[in-house]
């Protein structure tokens, strides 16, 4: 979708659709806003009469269609509820913006206009890119292997977000911007939604090449003669059961100049350098200790954070953020087959840790501990985050409204769920403490695979504890927000949601004020 932004009256604005975004109105006699009491008077009153009736409140979620009115060019008009005023935020206005959306694609509205609204708790910028973002991300669809459907609803291929005069130019620069982020994690879903049998560890790989021609990263992609001579024993037994065989992929943005033998340059400016790593098990049988058939459906989605590091790291490099960022994917297929590793086992991983193999099942811990072991001995980051849908225990425990973050330090942890909470993507922390540490030692090799029944999202993070040394680190478990059933403003299509990808952006853009210690 194309988003611009505008400054003409909303009366003048021709469009198939016209959303008006209205906070909620104390009464019949509520006073409309001064720009939409101007496109009421034009039409007539027809607003306020809608009003009047009682068949509009301005009720968050709440929406109001009026066809063809006279004196204003759009088709349609639409009101869509904010709420109350005093609790308007970022994300009532993205939501507001999905309902435009939808409801143009319902109408078959090819293009869409949006009366920007003046929101006292919200600056221009901020309500710009969230228009953008909700836009953008409502508008998704994932429909490449259904015959064309001539009666489907296609949405609008433009949008025209209305500002006043004055903070055109922020808002420009702020939807710019939504839009790169929406985009993004649009391509996180694309990722994430693509069958495994059309995107092995080498499709994915293919796919983060494109992407980094696309927006100017550099990218090397690890192949298993690589991985081999770099000992990285955990993410070759994970992918050992498989025909088709794991890579280890490496995007960098702003990464710094070479000389032909390999090191930096004299005098090349050095940024901080951050390295996100993601889980990308592009389909997860469980090995050896195989799932149930109804647990290894949607298991095409356990390569999540892999897709969200990617749509990160595409957005870093759109938005120009002023740090060396690494995306380091780990990517296998976990397979049951004559060469799959099996419960008993004891690899030997990058580190040099060994690792007893309790449950094949528990892959994705495996996988990370070669890339995060890689993060930091290559690139020697400030700080290193890493995205895994890693523990159904998460689930259990958080159910499907947040993700969990642990890590080793407190600031790091405090900056991600901050960020979640701009973004509208929640992270709640759990304790990682030492004991946890000492729990996931093993009586026959270094550190054991699995910890128990209890406490397993936990466990899980303590295992990785033991490949980052004293590199701040922060892990999240997205396995409770990869994924959904439920329909919304905002994901319009069953399966994947990009969870992770705004946070990880809004994590990079507020570097400089975290202060991770």
């Amino acid at each position: 979708m194309q988003v611009t932004v505008r400054t003409r009256r909303a009366a003048e604005a021709p469009a198939e659709l016209l959303a008006l975004p209205l906070a909620q109105l104390e009464g019949s006699a509520g006073r409309l806003p001064a720009r939409i009491a101007a496109l009421d008077r034009a039409t007539g009153g027809r607003i306020a009469s809608v009003v009047a009736a009682g068949d509009f409140r301005g009720k968050r979620g709440e929406s109001v269609l009026l066809h063809a009115p006279d004196g204003v060019a759009a088709k349609r008009l639409l009101l869509v509820g904010l709420g109350e005023e005093s609790a308007i935020g970022a994300a009532g206005l993205r939501e507001a913006a999905g309902a435009a959306a939808k409801a143009a694609a319902a109408r078959r509205a090819r293009s869409l206009v949006l009366l920007a609204p003046a929101v006292r708790r919200v600056r221009t910028p901020e309500t710009a890119q969230a228009l953008a973002e909700g836009l953008v991300l409502a508008s998704y669809r994932f429909d490449r292997y259904r015959r064309r459907d001539e009666n489907a609803a296609a949405g609008p291929e433009s949008a025209t977000l209305l500002f006043e005069a004055k903070a055109a130019r922020a808002a420009r620069a702020a939807a710019t911007t939504g839009v790169v982020l929406a985009e993004s994690q649009n391509l996180a879903r694309d990722l994430s939604n693509e069958p495994p049998n059309t995107l092995p560890p080498a499709g994915l790989a293919r796919e983060a090449e494109r992407v980094a021609k696309e927006v100017g990263l550099r990218c090397r992609v690890l192949e298993v003669p690589e991985l081999r001579r770099r000992k990285m024993g955990a993410i070759l037994a994970v992918g050992g059961g498989s025909s088709r065989p794991p890579r280890l992929i490496v995007l960098e943005h702003n990464a710094p100049s070479r000389t032909r033998k390999g090191g930096r340059k004299a005098g090349a400016r050095r940024r901080p350098t951050v390295c996100l790593v993601g889980k990308g098990v592009t389909f997860d049988t469980g090995g050896i200790s195989l799932k149930p058939t109804a647990s290894m459906v949607k298991m095409k989605h356990d390569m999540s954070g892999a897709a969200a590091v990617i749509g990160a790291v595409r957005a870093a490099a759109l938005l120009r953020i002023p740090l060396h960022v690494v995306g380091i994917v780990g990517a296998a297929e976990n397979m049951p087959s004559a060469t799959a590793y099996r419960p008993d086992d004891i690899v030997r991983t990058a580190s040099g840790r060994t690792v007893e193999v309790t449950n094949t099942d528990a892959e994705g811990r495996m996988v990370l501990a070669d890339a995060l072991h890689h993060a930091i001995q290559e690139f020697g980051p400030a700080a290193v985050v890493d995205v895994a849908t890693l523990t159904g225990a998460c689930s259990v425990a958080l159910g499907h409204w947040a993700a969990a973050v642990l890590g080793n330090r407190e600031s790091l942890v405090d900056a991600i769920r901050e960020a979640g909470e701009t973004t509208g993507e929640r992270f709640w922390p759990l304790p990682l403490w030492d004991a946890h540490r000492e729990h996931m030692r093993s009586e026959v090799a270094d550190v054991r695979q699995t910890g128990g029944r209890y406490g397993g999202t936990i466990t899980a993070a303590a295992f990785l504890w033991h490949f980052v040394g004293e590199t701040p680190w922060a892990h999240l478990d997205i396995a409770s927000t990869a994924d959904t059933e439920r329909k919304s403003a905002l994901q319009p299509c069953v399966g994947a949601t990009g969870f992770g990808v705004r946070t990880l952006v809004e994590f990079l853009r507020g570097w400089r004020s975290a202060r991770i210690v």
